[in-house]
């Protein structure tokens, strides 16, 4: 099965937060994807840690690391569909590439972020809950 799985659930694995294991147990013998800004992503997510002092450049560069070893196909997002996502459900269009890619690849969306189950569930996308 193919399953779409955003930043927050790759950062919850990388930095090993209480979902990990979870994570890694929903998704073990299936096929991740996602939209091809996730590496932007969790570089701008650990920029934030470090804004924060929860995270140091060292634990950034294994957590680096860690998600090169993350197996995920990424898929071009379709703009023009993602930001009638992004109008419609009033997201950023980065959480809007992740409903497109679950929409188009009838895949179910793997998410920590409440706002975004909440966008998924009203455009019928089924989530993977943790």
């Amino acid at each position: 099965m193919e399953i779409v799985i955003d930043t927050s659930a790759l950062i919850s694995v990388i930095v090993g937060e209480p979902e990990r294991k979870k994570i890694i147990e929903v998704t073990t013998g299936n096929t991740l994807i996602g939209p091809g800004s996730i590496p932007w992503e969790i570089g701008n997510a650990f920029s934030a840690m470090f804004k924060q002092k929860k995270l140091t450049l060292t634990e950034a560069e294994k957590g680096l690391t860690i998600f090169n070893g993350i197996p995920i196909r990424y898929i071009d997002p379709d703009f023009v569909k993602a930001l009638k996502l992004s109008e419609q459900a009033n997201i950023y269009a980065y959480d809007a590439y992740f409903l497109d890619c679950a929409i188009r690849y009838k895949a179910p969306l793997l998410t920590l972020d409440r706002k975004l189950i909440a966008s998924a569930r009203n455009f019928n996308v089924a989530t993977l809950e943790v």
